[in-house]
């Protein structure tokens, strides 16, 4: 496939994972021949990207969010991801489709989206992921299975924004063999995850 995208260099980290999520059809950037790649992905991107990555299934029923609408773009992938419990929303019958998806919610997306496993470590190696915050078995999980390392040895940055770059990345990698961890100084996770479709 031919790169479509003229802010999306051959050498970058993403370059392949971006191309897949285009034979895919997960995205088709953001218009003008862009894709956006440090730009922070919105938590309607974010499940818009899952939903996609998973066969675009069909939906039914109405979404209890009363800030997500029928007719966009993104409609029928919170009702997707609502009815398979990956997510409940901000509160307040709200998903918040603009705000920015941060990496705690990335990777409990990504962990319920799998079927929540339950992780076999009981302690996490970061200082800044606490034992009964709602990412913490998702944490522990993608650190078992190789899909981060945090931000550095110690830290994980959960409320870090994640970028379009990082997860086409993260998507695309649950495609790949099994692999290492990415180092800890990588904002973007190094990964395989069993496909849920």
């Amino acid at each position: 496939t031919a790169n479509p995208f003229s802010d999306v260099s051959s050498d970058a980290y993403y370059y392949d994972a971006v191309l897949w999520a285009v034979e895919q059809g997960i995205t088709g950037g953001t218009g003008g021949g862009k894709f956006s790649p440090d730009t922070p992905c919105t938590r309607a991107q974010m499940a818009t990207f899952l939903w996609r990555a998973n066969g675009s299934t069909e939906v039914t029923g109405t979404t209890p969010f009363s800030d997500v609408s029928a007719g966009t773009y993104y409609y029928n992938a919170v009702l997707w991801a609502y009815e398979r419990k990956i997510t409940n929303g901000t509160g307040g019958r709200k998903f918040s489709p603009d705000a920015t998806c941060t990496r705690a919610q990335m990777v409990t997306f990504l962990w319920r989206a799998n079927g929540s496993p339950a992780p076999t470590a009981a302690v996490s190696p970061f200082a800044d992921v606490s034992v009964g915050s709602y990412y913490y078995d998702a944490v522990l999980w993608a650190v078992e299975q190789g899909i981060t390392s945090g931000t550095s040895t110690t830290t994980f940055s959960p409320e870090a924004s994640c970028t379009r770059a990082q997860v086409a990345t993260f998507l695309w990698r649950t495609e790949s063999p099994p692999c290492p961890a990415a180092p800890p100084s990588r904002m973007w996770p190094t990964t395989h995850i069993i496909p849920t479709r």
